[in-house]
């Protein structure tokens, strides 16, 4: 039986108010504040990391060891991505213009990702988490989510999905190039606010990226560079991302179930110690995120002991597991409703 089956749970009576009660637990422990120095102090470490990364980068030169700076750059794109997601939740600064600005800074200059295509789309997941019809997170070709994703399939879109639980990791290499392209077509298809800063800037990125690469190194390597940096990139990013929801209960369009329920049920925490923290940027405490996104990133263990302790009050089901395990959830929900894909005849 799937994880989805075995979690399923429906709202106890009375539940509005629930939340209210845990918002003021929250604001009194004073978890809401901003950290303003926590964040200046981690923006200049990764910073520094980042410039001083290329700077080995130009010294180096055409060299194959290069590949190794690679893996590093992929390790802090992902962090610098993860100053981005914390910028477009306003965790890091009082101001909304200081959010945006370190946003677009961070994802679209530094590693060509679309800030305000990015949160709107997290937006909507963050309104509906693993809610079919409503969360753009479980509608992502050629995986499927629900048996109902899968049962009509055929050919081969059927074929792939039934082996979904194999070939998901080796699918994330490719997740990097997804994320730039639906940026760019976001820019030029859609309406968005501040979207020629947004164009300047993601063509600023790619410019002085690809200069970089091609002028530093030789044709060939450039591109076995290029392939291993945005391929690792999106495996870091996936794996970050995807043990927070995947296998957890998904929601049938239109459920009545209210917003702390919603939040708590549908999300999973990834247990672990400060390096966790660090790797994971904070979204191993996705219950605590979910029911609080602008709650600063410092503040998510100490919230975590406290929501916690409200969920058992209340007979809500706290998911809570190792990042091992999680993936291994994830995987067997992608396998079990891969065998819900047609077969041939």
């Amino acid at each position: 039986m799937s994880s989805q089956q075995t979690r399923t749970a429906g709202p106890p009576p009375r539940v509005g108010s629930q939340y209210a009660q845990l918002s003021r637990r929250v604001k009194q422990a004073g978890l809401l504040d901003r950290h303003v120095a926590h964040y200046a102090v981690r923006i200049g470490i990764v910073g520094f990391a980042f410039a001083a990364t290329w700077t080995a980068f130009v010294i180096i030169g055409p060299s194959w060891w290069q590949l190794l700076t690679a893996v590093v750059l992929a390790v802090l794109f992902t962090q610098v991505g993860f100053l981005g997601h914390d910028a477009g939740h306003r965790q890091s600064f009082r101001s909304g213009r200081a959010n945006d600005l370190l946003g677009l800074l961070h994802a679209n200059l530094l590693i060509g990702l679309s800030f305000g295509w990015w949160i709107e789309k997290h937006n909507r997941h963050h309104a509906n988490p693993n809610t079919e019809g409503a969360d753009p997170d479980i509608v992502v070709a050629p995986l499927a989510f629900t048996a109902g994703q899968a049962r009509p399939l055929r050919g081969l879109r059927a074929a792939f999905v039934r082996r979904q639980g194999y070939l998901f990791f080796p699918l994330l290499t490719l997740e990097a190039l997804s994320l730039h392209a639906n940026s760019v077509a976001a820019v030029f298809g859609h309406r968005m606010k501040r979207r020629p800063a947004e164009g300047v800037l993601l063509g600023l990125h790619a410019a002085l990226y690809l200069a970089a690469v091609f002028l530093v190194l030789s044709p060939l390597q450039g591109i076995l560079f290029v392939a291993v940096h945005q391929a690792l990139f999106g495996v870091y990013l996936g794996s970050a991302f995807a043990p927070n929801h995947k296998g957890m209960p998904i929601l049938p369009a239109g459920n009545t179930l209210d917003f702390f329920h919603r939040q708590v049920l549908t999300s999973r925490n990834v247990r672990g110690n400060a390096f966790t923290d660090v790797a994971l940027g904070g979204l191993n405490y996705q219950i605590e995120h979910h029911l609080f996104p602008s709650m600063p990133r410092p503040n998510l263990r100490r919230a975590q002991v406290l929501i916690r302790q409200f969920c058992h009050e209340h007979g809500v089901e706290y998911s809570e597991t190792t990042l091992w395990l999680s993936w291994r959830e994830v995987l067997r929900h992608l396998d079990t409703v891969g065998g819900s894909a047609a077969h041939p005849a």
